[in-house]
């Protein structure tokens, strides 16, 4: 694997397969900036890097579509490839599975390296000298509360004993010089930690980091289990120590490498509004409500640093990209776990990170002995009581015989093969967050709703001889015909690749 240590590093190599566009033009932060971002992601234009911004000082700059989709041929996750160490051109199925692959090995602990060594150290300003005016913080929708500073960053957390830190993405708005508005779901693992500092009467210690180690946000929203280090797990994966420094004014780490460090506390009596906000199910925000308050009191950051943000609402954004993947990865090495004949998870992208596709192995029926809807109850209770499968509220359980990251064909299966009136295994009271616009009041309140798992499943439904076989060129004529029709594909006057 090829591990790019820095934000700058993985900007460069995007930018050599032209999938950076520098916009020298003067960019308002004042919705222009969330607008040229939305139409780059509606595109799949190169990621958008802003150099000059609208009432902000020369040398500061802001990335939008980090974890957008690429409009190169072949290269369509080419931001979060390069982000795991792997090619461009690699596909969705093998972004999960080397995530879920390194689930297995053992965790390798962070390096913590001097204060000269961590570029992120480049400028420190603390105290009266924080400002966090002077960051590009864009106002991205239309309708939003305020300027949302933290939409594709780390907060980093650590237990009142020290033994568990926790690196997590959750939005965070813009305040004043020096506050900022967090949401804080109590049931996610920053919640946890943040409960635990409430019960000893003291404010929570934070770290926020912006423009880190590439990896790093995709890790971060990888739903791995309660106390264990996202940093370690990042070592883990590329089979060597993430490098982070200590914070000036926290007892905490952080990646050294980041563009932009805040360091403070979170009340646990001082709040203000927060939001509404567009979010990932992909509506516009309709209300706000009184969040927690994180006041800043140091700020650390790279010499011309750059802020990436992500412009959250309809698919396919970062939410649906480096939130998704990662939880299909962690339902794949779930479900591994429970011996399970599973070959692929995937969160279909277009479904705004509403539906996730289980995919067997062809010959699970005869592996397992079990029926249809045995294994998809199976699947259900494991992934529906999973940190993986918290902000999932449907499941699709079909054979692994198209590709599931297409979702034409995710479409076709679903309608072709899930039986309408037997179909369907429900989950009641299964948890589930608040964001998905289909939840009624109560449901919101109680973090609760009814999940399905669609079962599409076809093996136990027929003899092996006579299980359905798609209909397409591969499977519906004669080998010799096909190979014939494709070698002489230009000859009936076709262009482009065979």
């Amino acid at each position: 694997m090829n591990r790019l240590l820095s934000i700058r590093d993985w900007i460069a190599a995007l930018d050599a397969i032209g999938d950076v566009n520098t916009i020298t033009a003067e960019v308002d932060w004042n919705l222009e900036m969330g607008a040229v971002t939305r139409r780059a992601m509606d595109l799949r234009a190169p990621m958008p890097l802003f150099t000059r911004i609208t009432g902000i000082a020369p040398g500061y700059r802001a990335l939008g579509a980090p974890g957008g989709l690429s409009g190169i041929a072949g290269a369509t996750y080419a931001r979060l490839a390069l982000a795991l160490g792997l090619p461009a051109t690699a596909g969705g199925r093998a972004l999960v599975h080397a995530l879920a692959d390194a689930r297995a090995r053992p965790l390798v602990p962070p390096e913590i390296v001097t204060r000269e060594q961590a570029p992120c150290k480049e400028n420190i300003a603390i105290g009266a000298e924080v400002d966090l005016l002077r960051l590009p913080t864009p106002l991205i929708h239309g309708k939003d509360g305020g300027r949302y500073i933290q939409t594709y960053g780390l907060n980093i957390v650590r237990t009142p004993d020290g033994r568990w830190t926790n690196f997590s993405v959750n939005r965070m708005m813009l305040v004043d010089h020096n506050r900022l508005a967090c949401l804080i779901p109590p049931n996610q693992h920053f919640g946890i930690i943040h409960a635990q500092w409430r019960a000893l009467g003291k404010p929570t210690p934070i770290c926020v980091a912006f423009g880190v180690e590439p990896a790093f946000p995709l890790v971060g929203g990888m739903p791995i289990p309660r106390d264990e280090d996202e940093s370690a797990f990042l070592g883990a994966y590329f089979g060597g120590p993430t490098r982070l420094v200590p914070a000036e004014t926290v007892a905490i780490d952080v990646p050294a490498t980041a563009e932009i460090v805040l360091e403070g506390h979170v009340s646990h009596d001082e709040t203000t509004m927060e939001g509404p906000m567009d979010e990932f199910p992909g509506y516009v925000g309709a209300h706000g409500s009184e969040k927690p308050v994180l006041h800043v009191e140091a700020m650390t950051w790279r010499n011309d640093p750059i802020l990436p943000f992500s412009v959250a609402g309809a698919p396919v954004e970062e939410n649906h990209t480096a939130w998704g993947m990662p939880h299909a990865a962690e339902a794949l090495h779930l479900l591994r776990s429970e011996g399970l004949p599973v070959s692929i998870c995937w969160t279909v992208l277009e479904a705004a990170c509403h539906l996730m596709v289980i995919a067997l192995k062809p010959d699970w029926y005869e592996t397992t002995g079990l029926k249809a809807p045995e294994i998809a109850r199976r699947i259900g209770a494991i992934i529906f009581a999973s940190k993986a499968g918290f902000g999932i509220p449907k499941l699709m359980v079909v054979e692994d015989d198209f590709d599931v990251t297409d979702p034409a064909e995710v479409l076709w299966a679903f309608a072709s093969r899930a039986h309408p009136s037997e179909g369907e295994v429900y989950f009641p009271d299964a948890p589930q967050n608040a964001l998905p616009v289909f939840l009624g009041t109560a449901e919101k309140a109680a973090f609760k709703t009814t999940k399905v798992v669609h079962n599409a499943l076809l093996a136990d439904r027929f003899p092996a001889s006579e299980r359905p076989v798609r209909s397409d060129l591969i499977h519906g004529w004669p080998g010799a015909v096909r190979d014939r029709v494709l070698e002489r594909w230009h000859a009936y006057g076709y262009g482009g690749g065979a």
